[in-house]
């Protein structure tokens, strides 16, 4: 049975959809809430794969919050095994930095439900080509990745190019929140820190910040988004029942 590691930084952000999922196909997860145990050391020899969930914190907070070092040593040394990762949201600005690209503050957040646009590479993409060419997705990000050297970009939005990425055979970074429904949209709405991103992109973009918007899209775009997000994450799921080659990486101090 593939034992699961699953790094977790704030209650408001679980699995999601992605947990019934998982345990439906019969893999053990355990979890790594660094909200709870922020001195954490997973020992990531134990696990077949990896995720790394989303939080309100960034790759520049680690003076503040030592266990993003720990999670960036961890991420590498999944990938050292040639062992499946996949970084949603912080998760995914994450591992680009493992591997060497820049993440910053992006020039206006992206909040609520955004048209994806798959490139070539993504539609062609064992893991996220049931995305077809164009989805409705879920957002709520401040802070972007580039696509690292060497990996392919698999989706963009107008407003963010860098969406989605592969990394090697089996590490993902997705910008956007397939895992997300409707319960779990109304528990952000309710979050005083999530409701002060909100207000801030209201500030520059009223109608798409407006919660009776958000609501108004979930209800048109979140059942759709939801059987597209079983298909990739089962998909991303098989690669973990599968033995992968060992790559190796450079060395780098995290700061």
């Amino acid at each position: 049975m593939p034992r699961l590691l699953v790094f977790q930084h704030v209650a408001a952000e679980p699995l999601g959809t992605l947990d019934p999922l998982i345990r439906r196909r019969g893999h053990r997860i355990r979890f790594a809430n660094f909200e709870r145990q922020p001195d954490f050391q997973p020992n990531v020899d134990r696990y077949r794969g990896l995720i790394v969930l989303g939080g309100p914190m960034n790759v520049e907070d680690q003076a503040q919050r030592p266990h993003l070092r720990t999670e960036l040593m961890a991420i590498e040394r999944m990938l050292e095994q040639g062992k499946p990762v996949l970084g949603i949201c912080l998760g995914a600005q994450l591992l680009a930095h493992v591997l060497g690209a820049p993440v910053r503050r992006h020039h206006q957040p992206e909040i609520g439900w955004y048209p994806l646009q798959t490139t070539d590479a993504g539609r062609a993409d064992p893991v996220l080509s049931p995305l077809g060419d164009i989805a409705p997705v879920f957002q709520w990000h401040r802070y972007s990745f580039e696509v690292p050297r060497e990996a392919e970009h698999l989706a963009r939005t107008d407003g963010c190019e860098q969406q989605a990425f592969r990394y090697g055979d089996n590490a993902y970074g997705f910008q956007f929140h397939l895992e997300m429904d409707e319960r779990l949209i109304e528990r952000w709405l309710a979050n005083p820190a999530y409701r002060d991103e909100l207000a801030e992109l209201a500030g520059v973009d009223p109608a798409q910040a407006s919660e009776a918007t958000i609501r108004q899209k979930t209800r048109e775009h979140i059942a759709a988004m939801q059987g597209q997000a079983d298909n990739v994450f089962n998909r991303f799921l098989d690669l973990v029942g599968t033995p992968q080659r060992r790559i190796t990486l450079p060395s780098r101090e995290w700061t």
